[in-house]
């Protein structure tokens, strides 16, 4: 065979062998998005509070990682609008960043989504609820049913670290999880309703004594120095998951508002997140 034509007829199979490898990459990534587990949609509104804010924008870039490394697909949204029966059919489960839907219609497109089975995950301020606030506790369904914890009655200033204790051990969202763990830093809850005198409320973690003095102040009451804190509970009746976990530390005093602590800086407090959201987004309908 002439040289060229040699050279011609080789480049033409390396060519095609590249071709080939091409097409079968493309269908074999298109095969693994569309064997994805379950979708995730996180709603937030991410205004006002700088440290919420930045929890948000904290969250949705790792909740994207854990997207690709395990599987699932992860949306975010801040329309609220996005609330209703057509748009939740497409996800298994809902995440509140950092608040709660506060129209009528988005209140009852929830509602209906988990009593039809759906599966949620909130954080921090979205349990919030005060009269008066700019966030009454005008939803009875959420918050006394729902959550089970009622008003927000207090809290530690400045978010600090806090130790965790697990009190359910064999619960699959405490699954490979130490009896006691650091946690993030954080602006820690207290509520009006007592959590444990409630049946369908499960407590999985809470503020361990050692924690204790919790919160630098400067305010007296900012300050824990005993007590019993719940801070991450799911309800029986439903599938889902409450953490108090989302609130950074942030350059208040400076009045530069910057970040001075991540929400996801604790490997076994993200091992806790990522079990609760595969358990939840796997069951298929299952309390467990």
């Amino acid at each position: 065979m002439i040289p060229f034509l040699r050279f011609k007829w080789k480049l033409r199979t390396l060519v095609g062998v590249l071709f080939i490898l091409l097409l079968i990459n493309s269908i074999y990534a298109r095969a693994q998005k569309n064997e994805r587990k379950f979708n995730v949609i996180a709603f937030y509104t991410a205004k006002e509070d700088p440290a919420h804010i930045s929890f948000v924008h904290e969250a949705n870039k790792w909740f994207s990682m854990q997207a690709e490394k395990f599987s699932f697909i992860y949306d975010s949204t801040n329309n609220w609008t996005n609330m209703n029966e057509t748009f939740l059919s497409k996800y298994q489960v809902v995440i509140f960043l950092d608040t709660r839907p506060d129209l009528l219609p988005e209140r009852i497109a929830f509602q209906k989504y988990m009593e039809g089975g759906g599966a949620w995950m909130g954080f921090h301020f979205s349990a919030f609820a005060l009269t008066p606030s700019d966030f009454n506790q005008n939803w009875n369904w959420y918050h006394e049913e729902f959550l089970g914890a009622g008003e927000y009655k207090g809290n530690t200033w400045r978010p600090t670290n806090a130790q965790l204790k697990v009190e359910q051990s064999d619960h699959p969202f405490n699954k490979n999880i130490p009896s006691v763990f650091l946690a993030a830093a954080n602006e820690w809850y207290s509520w009006k309703n007592d959590l444990r005198k409630n049946k369908n409320i499960e407590i999985l973690l809470s503020i361990d004594k050692s924690s204790f003095p919790l919160g630098t102040g400067p305010k007296p009451y900012e300050i824990w120095h005993s007590g019993d804190y719940p801070v991450a509970w799911t309800n029986l009746k439903y599938r889902m998951l409450y953490f108090n976990i989302g609130h950074n530390d942030m350059d208040y005093d400076g009045g530069t508002n910057q970040t001075l602590s991540s929400s996801f800086s604790s490997e076994m407090q993200n091992r806790f997140i990522l079990n609760s959201l595969l358990c939840l987004g796997e069951a298929k309908g299952k309390s467990k």
